[in-house]
């Protein structure tokens, strides 16, 4: 034990309590090995041999025994206590733990009835580990009492808040692998003590697990000497409380210890500001677990050390099919558990080993918060209509359209105010695009230190801001995951750096869905903003699309995508986002005024086919176009509107169709999505074998690569973002990448057969404003007066 480790006041274990939390830990233990390398004789009741080996060792075992560490050590609070608890199980590929916890203590059994707990069970428990068709080496959505994925590092402290925030009941366990508190998003997440609200919200108690190693390297945290990482926490805003040692029977009772002074402190925490009205804020209690690397397992293979290295990472002893001595080896450290002790012989656990286990909902593995789709409730969305802005005539006023949609957000928050169900977040951009409406409603959560100039600093306060999207993305999924509500507001080129985090998002609701006792949840909502059309005074460092293309390429049953071209149509795409289940929305819409286009209920018409033709924006008459202008996005819209004007005016014979895109799913095939259209539908729209020029909000080839595969594929010119950015003004944003008025007009000519004979000198006349574009800008720093105070006049 280390000086700083923790001394217990309170009456310490009892030796029976020693003894019965000691056999669920080995009996943890055992399981987490045996899933490792066994798939027959999974009580060892013959000798072992090389047929009851995996072919493939595949698993994760030096974390295992501090997981199943606290497992136990949870048990027996939640117990004693009778706390809600949610673990969040931190380090990667700690399956195996979680599984024998959740085992033991017979929720798995319940939700898979196949895995009984019994020797047959134990059997299929061991076998499935790593197997085909089983289950994987993660501690994934197939795992009861889980909300937070393993495969990749990080996040688990930030979705531990997410879970707690207007979460007063529950307290949130939150283990954090050495490895994993080296990343950039876990680093952050320790200023997560300055959003926590005593009074609304839970606890988190973090446990960071120091075993030392990652992969092949030490970790820093573990080599910090003493003091410099007691000085790091303490400046994070915790009071940690210390855990060391080798010795199972002296870290039992520190732990145990540690455990019950940290809920005492937190418990004192909520009674002051709940009761007494204490507004400082706490310092948070956290536990610092200092234990060996594979502790129980192999101390030594081959001559090397093992157990507390490196080396005891992955599969300590791998050559067990083909040695004869490390199978020795390994039924040596299996039976060295007492299996015979722990399970009876039809291989249920003893009555030691579960005396330390919660019941009924309390149990980690059985707890609702784990499972939100069982908690969430139907989030209140007042009437459209009392938001609508008017829209006598296409094209003649403008509104911001986020502004518009914070109005709506600022009702659903003051509708929320009771059942606290709702957060917005983003990273410091709620004013900046547009959302400050909400602020009449909630202010922004703060806990550190005010002074006078502060605006909209709210204790209590349900809008979360803080410069990482990475934390901003884990709080919200693990809000969403608990059964909540939310969006998730930012500038569209700075969201890429979530674009993994999202991955493992839109992979967890995935293979949720294919979980019967999985609820759906909530959907995680973007709204992106400050896009890039219209980030010409920060330049081209603000300007990257991409967002669209990366969540694209993802499970089509999962992510939606829309680009809503008014304030009207992002008032029933969030509608609809809002109310959805399961899903990742992305709306990208803009913040700067933008022409209003449809009426609200043009608007949800619009919204509900997801693409259509604009008739009153065409010259078709009714009959079949010569060629089809498309656009998805509010400024390429505006830029195809102005080019169906200058059509209308130099070629009113020539019949143009104008097509909004809306939902850009509905460009891909029925096969390919839900959303997606027939072939008989798109080439309705669409036309199979007219030219159609789309004017695209990003990257061109993604809608080439959405109708790669229609009729009608060849006739099809794109326009959008190509890279070429900076700072100037927003209509030279659009020439600059071909996507202006004037060059969408020269791109009709060009591909319509006959025009570019007929049509030379208005495609003269074209190329010939662009050029007085540009010089009009470098003389005057402003848009040419036909661009700037341009209307619709159809």
């Amino acid at each position: 034990m280390t000086e700083k480790a923790v001394h217990q006041d309170a009456p310490a274990l009892t030796d029976e309590e020693l003894r019965t939390l000691d056999a669920h830990w080995r009996a943890a233990n055992y399981l987490a090995a045996g899933q490792i390398y066994l798939m027959a004789n999974p009580l060892l009741t013959e000798p072992l041999r090389a047929e009851h080996i995996k072919p493939r060792l595949l698993g994760h075992w030096g974390t295992s025994p501090g997981l199943n560490l606290v497992y136990t050590h949870l048990n027996r609070v939640i117990k004693a206590r009778d706390l809600d608890v949610l673990c969040v199980w931190g380090p990667g590929h700690g399956g195996p733990a979680v599984l024998a916890g959740s085992w033991l203590e017979g929720s798995y059994s319940e939700t898979y009835p196949d895995v009984s707990r019994d020797a047959a069970g134990m059997g299929r428990l061991f076998r499935q580990f790593s197997f085909p068709g089983g289950v994987p080496s993660h501690v994934a959505p197939e795992t009861p009492g889980s909300i937070h994925e393993g495969g990749e590092l990080g996040y688990s402290l930030a979705h531990a808040y997410g879970a707690a925030f207007d979460n007063p009941d529950l307290l949130v366990a939150c283990v954090i692998g050495d490895g994993e508190a080296e990343t950039g998003p876990l680093a952050t997440s320790w200023h997560s003590t300055k959003f926590l609200d005593p009074v609304h919200d839970g606890a988190v108690l973090p446990i960071l697990h120091l075993n030392g190693y990652k992969i092949a390297n030490p970790t820093v945290l573990s080599r910090l000497p003493e003091d410099e990482l007691d000085a790091l926490l303490r400046g994070y805003g915790h009071d940690p409380l210390y855990v060391e040692g080798d010795d199972p029977a002296e870290v039992h009772r520190a732990l145990a210890a540690a455990l019950d002074e940290s809920l005492d402190r937190i418990a004192r925490a909520q009674r002051a500001a709940r009761a007494e009205g204490t507004a400082e804020r706490p310092a948070w209690p956290m536990i610092v677990l200092r234990t060996p690397k594979g502790w129980t397992g192999p101390a030594e293979v081959d001559g090397e050390p093992v157990e507390g290295t490196w080396r005891a990472h992955q599969v300590p002893l791998a050559g067990v099919r083909d040695n004869p001595a490390h199978l020795r080896q390994l039924e040596q450290w299996l039976r060295s558990y007492r299996p015979q002790e722990l399970f009876g012989p039809d291989g249920r656990p003893g009555p030691d080993v579960v005396a330390c286990v919660p019941e009924g909902g309390k149990r980690l593995g059985a707890s609702p918060h784990a499972n939100g789709g069982l908690l969430v409730r139907a989030l209140p969305i007042p009437s459209l209509d009392d938001f609508a802005v008017p829209v006598d005539k296409p094209g003649t006023t403008l509104h911001e359209p986020t502004r518009v949609l914070g109005s709506l957000l600022r009702q659903v928050m003051a509708d929320t105010r009771e059942s606290r169900n709702f957060r917005l977040v983003g990273p410091d951009e709620t004013a900046s695009n547009r959302l400050q409406a909400v602020f009449d409603a909630s202010g922004k959560a703060w806990q550190a230190a005010t002074l006078p100039v502060d605006e909209h600093l709210d204790r209590h306060g349900r809008v979360l801001e803080i410069l990482s999207e990475h934390l901003c993305q884990g709080w919200l999924e693990g809000y969403l995951l608990t059964g909540r509500h939310g969006l998730f507001s930012c500038y569209e080129a700075f969201v890429h750096i979530v674009d993994s985090m999202v991955n493992q998002h839109i992979k967890w609701l995935k293979t949720s869905r294919t979980l019967s006792w999985r609820a759906p949840v909530a959907s995680l909502n973007y709204l992106l903003t400050s896009h890039v059309w219209r980030q010409d005074h920060n330049g081209f460092s603000h300007q990257d699309p991409g967002f669209v293309d990366h969540v694209l390429n993802k499970s089509p049953e999962v992510v939606r995508v829309y680009l809503p071209p008014d304030a009207n149509t992002l008032l029933s795409v969030a509608d609809h986002a809002l109310r959805s289940r399961d899903y990742v929305n992305v709306i990208v819409a803009g913040k700067q005024p933008c022409f209003d286009w449809l009426t609200m209920e043009q608007a949800r018409d619009h919204c509900a086919r997801g693409a259509g033709i604009w008739d009153w924006a065409g010259t078709e008459n009714g009959g079949e176009p010569d060629v089809v202008l498309a656009c998805a996005g509010d400024v390429p819209t505006q830029e195809v509107l102005a080019a169906a004007q200058l059509l209308r005016r130099h070629l009113p014979g020539l019949a143009v169709r104008v097509v909004n895109v809306v939902d850009m799913t509905r460009l891909l095939p029925r096969d390919d999505h839900p959303h997606g259209m027939g072939d008989f539908e798109y080439d309705g729209l669409f036309t199979a074998d007219k030219p159609v020029i789309f004017a695209y909000h990003g990257y061109p080839w993604l809608i080439h690569r959405l109708a790669y595969r229609r009729t009608g594929h060849g006739n099809l010119h794109v326009r959008g973002y190509k890279e070429s950015g900076t700072t100037t003004t927003p209509f030279d944003m659009v020439v600059r990448n071909d996507l202006d008025r004037y060059r969408l007009v020269m791109d009709v000519i060009d591909r319509v057969p006959g025009l570019a004979v007929r049509a030379a000198a208005v495609r003269q006349a074209m190329a010939d404003a662009r050029t007085r574009h540009q010089a009009w800008i470098r003389a005057h720093g402003t848009d040419l007066p036909e661009v700037a105070d341009w209307t619709w006049e159809g």
